[in-house]
């Protein structure tokens, strides 16, 4: 059983490559931002203690979101592995985590903050579907709409340079110290991909090369 996180700044690339990845070694991948959407629309118990606060406009307390994560990884689709995208992101809530699971491997998509805002400049995704492309590397096929579900396919705002900055900035408060975190663990593989014409591609196989030599390791 595999248990992977991604991680690395907003713009890096780890949605999109952590969802590659995790058929590709027979993984579940579990985004945590579809996870709530998938209870609230369930209205499942835990679901509708998520949705108090989030009306209240306050953040999920981290015990509703590891109950929540545990009720989705004691699934029978999880049984051969799975891969976390978009948890943890403080060291309280990787703390909660390894509480509850021990992660084999965590993928640090390595990138500087200049090519992210440089690559995000380019970077669409649709309205609908939330599929997201790069103007620069894989545009949809037909201008504007989304290959998959025909959706209209925009430039989110927080994709724009300044918003992006503080976006960053964010993540180097509070999840960048995830990296220490898990390398006195032993579990961390370092993915270098700066190179701003970068292809999905490319970066695909440079993870999978991490992981396996990092499994192959162990």
């Amino acid at each position: 059983m595999k248990k992977i996180i991604f991680l690395g700044p907003p713009g890096s690339g780890k949605g999109i490559v952590s969802q590659r990845v995790a058929p590709t070694i027979k993984a579940q991948h579990i985004s945590i931002g579809e996870l709530f959407r998938q209870n609230l629309k369930e209205q499942s118990e835990i679901g509708l203690k998520a949705k108090e606060f989030m009306e209240k406009g306050e953040l999920v307390p981290d015990e509703i979101v590891i109950e929540m994560l545990k009720q989705r990884i004691e699934k029978e689709d999880c049984k051969k592995g799975f891969i976390l995208d978009g948890f943890p992101r403080t060291i309280p809530q990787a703390q909660s985590l390894h509480k509850l699971i021990e992660i084999d491997v965590a993928v640090h998509m390595n990138v500087t903050e200049e090519v992210i805002i440089i690559r995000n400049a380019t970077r669409v995704s649709c309205k609908d579907c939330g599929q997201i492309y790069n103007l620069r590397t894989s545009s949809p096929k037909k201008q504007g709409i989304c290959d998959n579900c025909q959706g209209q396919v925009i430039r989110r705002k927080d994709d724009e340079p300044e918003v992006m900055r503080n976006r960053l900035k964010v993540y180097q408060d509070q999840t960048y110290p995830l990296i220490d975190f898990y390398k006195d663990k032993g579990v961390l593989a370092e993915v270098f991909c700066d190179k701003i014409e970068q292809t999905p591609e490319e970066t695909f196989q440079q993870v999978m090369e991490a992981i396996n030599k990092f499994l192959e390791e162990k």
